[in-house]
């Protein structure tokens, strides 16, 4: 069955699950700021190993009001921008409108409770290697994988539907029981690559495995995760967090979100990837000197920048 999709914020993940979605038959319409003309004019080019194709989409527009109301508002906008979302989106909800937040890190399921009531909210966490690599221009190194939880409590029936129109649209997609047992094994990657590309330099995910000092420093950032997680109740397997290690490794010089938004002068997600995992995990009594350390780096840095 077609539905009508919105996509808040088609850059590097929106666009790419935008452009699947609209392959699948879908109505697919994108709040873009920057890119909306050349969506409408070219379409989204899609680049994976050993294809390169292009997907047209129903309509890009700046306006939330030209996009109307929707099935479901697919929420991929940086972080940053969450003090908008509600009147980005408030004009595509209907009574039945379902939201679901791709974004990175924590607190993002809490900003679309406010718009919304919170079972018409899921929160999908994206393990995959994706960039913007020019207008309309999306490249993806690793199609990895989704996994999707409801906003609060358990799986429910708009936590399958999302899981399910992801799926039939050629994504590896899952539901899982506990959202907080996603978000933590995200930032187990997101945490240390995100952060270290950015406190060493402005490195590339490579150039990190490669360097003992700046390899152990990750690892000892993943264990922080891991105890995080653990006493929130959500345990996660070593077997995951070496699993950090294997899949990045096939990445190549890989350019974590975070550190293209530090070096071409943009906002850097701070809060959700850092600042507010490290105060939850506080908050349970986990010790994480690490990050402490990390998110301080990373703050020195962004305001010697500004």
């Amino acid at each position: 069955m077609s539905l009508k999709i919105a996509i808040v914020g088609t850059g590097a993940v929106g666009g790419w699950y935008g452009a699947l979605l609209a392959a699948d038959g879908h109505d697919v319409r994108c709040l873009a700021r920057r890119d909306a003309a050349i969506l409408n004019e070219k379409g989204i080019r899609l680049i994976q190993r050993g294809s390169d194709t292009v997907q047209r989409i129903t309509l890009a527009t700046p306006n939330p009001e030209a996009i109307g109301i929707v099935d479901l508002v697919v929420i991929a906008a940086k972080t940053t921008a969450n003090a908008n979302l509600a009147q980005w989106i408030k004009p595509m909800c209907g009574p039945q409108t379902v939201l679901l937040t791709l974004q990175n890190g924590m607190g993002n399921a809490e900003v679309l409770t406010q718009i919304v009531e919170p079972s018409r909210v899921v929160a999908g966490l994206c393990f995959v290697c994706i960039n913007r690599t020019a207008p309309g221009v999306i490249e993806n190194m690793l199609p990895g994988y989704i996994r999707m939880a409801a906003a609060q409590g358990p799986i429910h029936a708009n936590v399958r539907k999302c899981v399910d129109i992801f799926s039939h649209a050629g994504v590896d997609c899952k539901a899982e029981d506990s959202l907080d047992a996603v978000l933590w094994k995200k930032l187990c990657w997101n945490i240390p690559f995100n952060g270290l590309a950015i406190a060493a330099g402005g490195v590339t995910t490579d150039r990190i495995l490669s360097d003992p000092a700046l390899r152990a420093r990750a690892r000892s950032l993943m264990q922080e995760v891991q105890s995080a997680a653990a006493a929130c109740g959500v345990p996660f397997s070593q077997e995951h967090l070496e699993r950090q290690f294997t899949v990045t490794e096939t990445m190549g010089p890989y350019r974590p979100s975070s550190l293209i938004d530090y070096l071409e002068g943009k906002e850097v997600e701070i809060d959700p990837i850092w600042a507010i995992p490290l105060a939850r995990g506080q908050a349970v009594g986990a010790s994480m000197p690490e990050l402490r350390k990390l998110l301080s780096e990373i703050r020195e840095l962004v305001a010697k920048r500004k």
